[in-house]
């Protein structure tokens, strides 16, 4: 009998030893808070995900009304503020010339042969006037902007607007009569801030709207214009030697050297690209294709 008791002492005295050592052993609460801070991050992760996205859905169709289409050619006609006038295409200057453009900035008329890069490029200088016209003519849309008055928050919102997005340029443009200035072929917007909703607006509807810009088709890349060095934006007034707004010289194979549907060719010395000097007038660079 003593020995069946010390037998059921002994049991119990294990247990309540096992007992301790399970009450006394620490709680693992590195890994806990570990899986606490993967699982709201995965939650913050998906949460920004997904609120980007609604951002996105929610900008397209707030622009939906902007979008060009079949019955609504031309959406800048319902934007307040937008400037229309037509001018000729395809007649170019050389690069010693100016032009004495009625519009300033101007959004259309002559312009030199070799088109600004106009595929997100944004100038920290500003560029020579007659380069950046032509972009346009490529279906471009041309942020200008006074550097006086376009600074910090307000300059990075614009450049967000251009950067990395094909037919889009951007430069100061010093002297410019309101902070802010929209241009494509034909279309301009004058504005004060760099959160005018008809910023975007202006955007979906003319870059590249093929109801609105004269080469469709063209491309907006240059490999020709020097982008980190380009030629100098000139503030003074053109002198009487400039190219009057009816003249330049007719350019020939208008369009996209490298599309040759673009143009209607299927040669390229049809486009005029096998003799990019034939159609320009003296004294301009004869080594890169007129478009």
């Amino acid at each position: 009998m003593v020995s069946g008791k010390k037998t059921k002492a002994n049991r119990g005295s294990v247990q309540a030893a096992r007992a301790s050592v399970v009450a006394s052993k620490p709680k693992p609460w590195g890994t806990i808070v570990a899986v606490i801070a993967v699982v709201g991050l995965a939650v913050g992760v998906f949460g920004y995900a997904y609120s980007k996205i609604d951002a996105q859905n929610a900008k397209a169709e707030a622009l939906a009304a902007w979008t060009p289409s079949d019955t609504n050619k031309d959406p800048s006609d319902k934007i307040a503020g937008v400037v229309k006038k037509e001018y000729e295409a395809s007649k170019h200057v050389a690069s010693t010339q100016r032009v004495a453009y009625d519009q300033s900035p101007p959004f259309g008329g002559p312009h030199d042969n070799v088109w600004a890069d106009c595929m997100g490029t944004v100038y920290a200088t500003g560029v020579r006037t007659e380069n950046m016209v032509h972009g346009l003519e490529h279906g471009a849309v041309w942020i200008a902007y006074n550097p006086d008055k376009v600074t910090g928050e307000a300059l990075d919102k614009l450049k967000n607007r251009v950067t990395g997005q094909p037919y889009t340029q951007m430069s100061p443009y010093p002297g410019l009569d309101k902070p802010i200035s929209l241009q494509s072929w034909g279309h301009q917007l004058k504005l004060d801030s760099a959160d005018d909703e008809r910023i975007d607006q202006f955007i979906q509807s003319l870059r590249r709207n093929p109801n609105t810009y004269p080469e469709v088709g063209a491309a907006c890349d240059s490999t020709s214009f020097p982008v980190d060095s380009p030629p100098p934006f000139v503030a003074e007034a053109p002198g009487p030697d400039a190219v009057p707004m009816t003249g330049g010289t007719a350019a020939e194979g208008e369009g996209n050297p490298a599309d040759p549907a673009a143009t209607g060719a299927t040669d390229p010395a049809a486009t005029g690209a096998a003799d990019p000097s034939a159609s320009a007038p003296a004294g301009a660079p004869s080594t890169t294709p007129s478009s």
